[in-house]
């Protein structure tokens, strides 16, 4: 049965691409100066910035650079299984296409697969799917080679780090669980309200707000933005800030220490808000009316394909890893067993339960190759830090977290698809930069507070970071006794995002601010003196070092 496809919505700068294969033939962007190609569609070339780009036919035929076989029923018209891949052209392998893999069996596909294009019409738009190329049936073709992001590494703009200008003083959560059906913005201010009160504060000395991704945010995954907050808790800040655009979720914090480091502001107050188990509840219900409409911005190249979700995403990624690397699903899966070991220490975590690598491999798929204990659980909560300038930790009444470096520097192309395959995108720029301000070095460094949207999230950031090289990562893991409470570098141990839910990365900074304080009962890492946490989940990303103060 052939799949109904949710249709884009061209855009300016789509609309010729999608209409382009009604004759057949595969367009994309190239430059008449040198000859790069470029996907999706800008209005500059990649390569060397020239204007004089314009769509021009290619052969069609390219190279399967990741896949994944989904299993997960996201579209009532689109059934699985299907496989979704990145293709890369053959003309230029930095022109790539997310898209269906077709006309062959899902078990038949693999990294390296010879493919060529053809059509499906759907409403005026042509979308490309691509097949095995008969001419080049049962070769393994070359892959694109990882691109080392060094070279842009900036150095510090000045001698004078604004991390050492800021503490973090104070952090509170509200009540976390499924399907809590709780006002978001109740849940938003139960967590400012504990963090204030952890700091020694007074609402009134709150003259700062930041949040991530503020009113912006899809439906669940937000509060409201700044406003509803203010208004709730009737507060005069002197500066906001609550933006999508921002180095990961902790962005959000970055930010408020650039006002606090800048003289702008003495306490900033930053929160994150997630309801989505409520929110998807309430859809199915028919509580919440979500109307089918096209698929615009970063769903416009995925959605036609069915590619609707970032477990789809990752998963392609993670298989160009296995492809060059090895490695199996056994890595992913002691990731999973270990932090739900750690959960069973964290009396506040959603999942609490043992899990052995029996249940893992038994559970089902969600899209290869993450199963369901491979992916965070939804979750409604809230997560509240405090940000303040350093000279005022004497006045507070708990230990305070310093901040010995951050990294946010885009290194690589802020796309799913377009640049770095080996890992999750925008792991090693943050990664790189972080170590650059700071004399500190992953040895140094007593545990790690790693986002894991999917299981491989997390082995993305740890050989970013350098606690491995690239492709170490199961060696490091040790059938999880290297990343387990007591091992040589513990991971989420209050169970991260796979067991504790899926608190969009404040969590790990709530988690890490707790261990280095000495607050983390029966899940507490020993001596903790220095933790790094990371959040993104995709691109952009940010990375922290936090030390006791």
């Amino acid at each position: 049965m052939r799949p109904v496809r949710p249709e884009p919505q061209p855009t300016l700068a789509s609309a010729e691409f999608w209409a382009a294969g009604r004759d057949g033939v595969l367009h994309i962007t190239r430059c008449a100066d040198c000859s790069a190609y470029t996907h999706p569609p800008l209005p500059r070339c990649r390569v060397c910035r020239s204007p004089h780009v314009a769509l021009a036919p290619v052969s069609g035929r390219g190279v399967v650079a990741g896949f994944t076989v989904n299993h997960q029923q996201w579209l009532a018209d689109f059934p699985p299984p299907y496989v979704v891949a990145i293709v890369a052209l053959e003309e230029d392998e930095g022109a790539r296409l997310t898209t269906n893999i077709v006309g062959c069996e899902v078990e038949d596909v693999h990294v390296g697969m010879a493919v060529r294009v053809l059509f499906e019409k759907v409403g005026e738009v042509h979308l490309p799917l691509f097949e095995p190329d008969p001419d080049r049936r049962g070769e393994t073709l070359r892959v694109p080679e990882p691109r080392d992001v060094s070279a842009a590494l900036r150095p510090m703009a000045s001698p004078v780090k604004f991390e050492d200008r800021v503490a973090l003083t104070g952090v509170g959560q509200s009540k976390v669980g499924r399907r809590l059906m709780v006002d978001p913005v109740s849940l938003t201010v139960d967590a400012c309200l504990a963090a204030v009160a952890d700091a020694g504060l007074e609402l009134k000395d709150i003259d700062g707000l930041s949040t991530y991704p503020g009113r912006t945010g899809a439906p669940g995954m937000s509060e409201g933005g700044i406003p509803p907050v203010v208004e709730a808790l009737q507060l005069t800040p002197t500066w906001i800030n609550g933006v999508g655009d921002t180095p990961g979720q902790a962005g959000a914090i970055i930010a408020a220490m650039l006002a606090v480091a800048s003289g702008l502001c003495r306490h900033v107050l930053c929160f994150r808000t997630v309801w989505e188990s409520s929110h998807t509840a309430l859809v199915r219900s028919g509580a919440w009316d979500a109307p089918p409409a096209r698929a615009t911005g970063m769903m416009e190249e995925r959605a036609p394909f069915g590619a609707m979700s970032a477990a789809g995403w990752i998963a392609m990624q993670t298989s160009h890893y296995f492809h060059r690397y090895g490695g199996d699903r056994s890595m992913l899966g002691w990731v999973a067993v270990t932090e739900r070991d750690g959960a069973a220490r964290n009396p506040e975590a959603v999942y609490r339960d043992p899990l052995t690598l029996d249940d893992y491999f038994a559970a089902r798929m969600v899209s290869t190759p993450f199963g369901l204990y491979d992916c965070d659980v939804p979750v409604d909560g809230a997560v509240a830090v405090i940000v303040s300038a350093a000279e005022t930790l004497a006045d507070r009444p708990r230990p305070g977290v310093l901040v010995e470096a951050v990294g946010t520097q885009i290194m690589e192309r802020l796309s799913w698809d377009q640049d770095t395959l080996t890992h999750e995108p925008q792991t090693f720029g943050p990664a790189k930069h972080l170590w650059s301000r700071t004399s500190l070095r992953p040895d140094d460094v007593d545990l790690a507070l790693l986002y894991d949207g999917f299981t491989f999230n997390a082995v993305s950031w740890l050989e970013a970071l350098g606690f491995c090289e690239p492709g170490g990562a199961r060696d490091f893991i040790d059938e999880g006794r290297g990343i387990a409470l007591g091992g040589r570098l513990p991971l989420n141990p209050h169970g991260g995002q796979l067991s504790a839910g899926r608190l969009h990365g404040f969590g790990f900074v709530r988690e890490a601010m707790l261990q280095l304080r000495g607050d983390a009962g029966e899940r507490q890492v020993q001596d903790a003196g220095t933790a790094v946490v990371t959040t993104g989940g995709g691109a952009p990303g940010s990375a922290i070092l936090l030390r006791r103060a």
